[in-house]
């Protein structure tokens, strides 16, 4: 077996560099997807694929796919999602495409062709940050993807989905159509930054990840009734901003009994004012775990607590779900080979669960997946201080290059 040619870690962070400048600044990253900035950065994306003589295409779903033809298939992708949050990181996303631009731009440069065809990948709306719809394009390759789900939702402005994604050439209805893309992968390789502190606290630059956990995420809508907050005596109260404020507790005490991890990001009371016992109250909670059976018994406590919260409040309760995954565990074998390549790079031995959400996890429903983890600064994302030292990203980079040589000379 020929050695793969190595990946220039330097011109990686370069590019990341170039991007921000172009994209970013003090104020974070402006890369929402479907918007001018999204739609720049992968103009400038196109424009380094051309200097190694690729042109990518788009799939149905909006996902940007480039091919460096190999000696044999099916291919192994590359990737991530070059969308962010508003206001969001320099890395988050950005850095596994450029890692991917990094390893194709070493096989181009080499004059040999790889092992086998390698398959660049930018996914579309990966942080769902327009319309509240993470994973579209990775949902869409992985066949998850419901359109009609899709109908009714809106941005900021009032803009449907279906206008928007419109001007960017997609069709919801047909966005299925992009599963077809993966009869031709045979295996999925992804780097982003943890997102989380572990890395950091244990002095090391990156790490494998085993999986991702699952997420059960839904509103809870209490009803009672509001009254002047001078004039409605304490036992004659039902409110229902109380209620929301116990079920937040139990939401914290639960995830912390299972294991996992739980939070209310969302409490809007109503009316809302100093002076009156709120009569409505909405609630988001968001529930995580690796293991599915302990994902569905914290879940199910929580639903618990927030009963018997309405009914001590005399109040009503009404549910709406708004995101679901289970929890997906990567191939084992490419698992293994991540491991060993974070060990090589001075990183961690043992694998990693991911907290967060990543293309990864939709796409390692149909072939096999893996990741690498960067150290994040401070466990810092989604904002405009997130960061990594610079020596670890170069680790990170390192390590993913030869995750992918590893893995595209495994059954060569």
């Amino acid at each position: 077996m020929t050695a793969a040619p190595p990946i220039d870690a330097g011109a990686v962070v370069a590019d990341l560099h170039e991007l921000d400048r172009l994209t970013g600044g003090p104020a974070g990253a402006r890369r929402v997807c479907w918007g001018e900035e999204w739609r720049l950065a992968r103009e400038w994306l196109g424009g380094k694929l051309a200097e190694i003589g690729i042109e990518p295409d788009r799939d149905e779903a909006g996902n940007l796919w480039a091919y460096l033809e190999g000696e044999r298939e099916p291919a192994l992708a590359l990737g991530s999602h070059l969308d962010s949050v508003p206001a969001g990181g320099w890395l988050d996303g950005a850095l596994g495409v450029a890692a991917a631009l990094g390893v194709l731009r070493a096989w181009a440069g080499n004059g040999r062709r790889p092992p086998r065809t390698l398959a660049l990948l930018d996914c579309a709306d990966e942080e769902g940050a327009r319309f509240g719809r993470s994973l579209f394009g990775s949902s869409a390759l992985a066949g998850t993807l419901d359109p009609d789900a899709l109908t009714s939702l809106v941005d900021g402005d009032g803009r449907p989905i279906a206008e928007v994604l419109a001007g960017n050439g997609v069709a919801p209805e047909r966005a299925p159509l992009a599963s077809r893309r993966l009869e031709r992968v045979g295996g999925y390789l992804e780097l982003h930054i943890e997102q989380g502190p572990v890395l950091e606290s244990e002095g090391l630059p990156c790490a494998a990840v085993a999986g991702c956990a699952g997420v059960e995420r839904e509103l809870l809508t209490f009803s009672g009734q509001a009254g002047h907050a001078g004039t409605t005596p304490m036992e004659a109260r039902r409110d229902a901003g109380l209620a929301a404020a116990e079920t937040a507790l139990a939401v914290e005490r639960s995830a912390i009994g299972g294991g996992g991890v739980g939070t209310s990001g969302l409490l809007e009371l109503d009316p809302g004012i100093v002076t009156a016992v709120p009569g409505g109250a909405r609630l988001s909670i968001d529930v995580r775990h690796a293991d599915a059976d302990a994902l569905t018994q914290v879940h199910a406590e929580i639903h618990g607590a927030a009963r018997a919260a309405a009914e001590r409040r005399r109040c009503s309760l009404a549910s709406e779900p708004l995101w679901r995954i289970a929890p997906i565990a990567f191939d084992p074998g490419l698992v293994s080979l991540a491991a060993a390549a974070s060990l090589n790079a001075g990183g961690r031995g043992e694998p990693l669960t991911s907290g967060a959400l990543h293309d990864a996890a939709e796409i390692a429903r149909v072939v096999p997946a893996a990741m690498i983890f960067a150290a994040s600064a401070r466990g810092l994302s989604h904002t405009k201080e997130e960061d990594t030292r610079e020596p670890d990203l170069i680790a990170a980079i390192e390590a993913f290059a030869e995750l992918a040589s590893e893995a595209a000379a495994a059954d060569a």
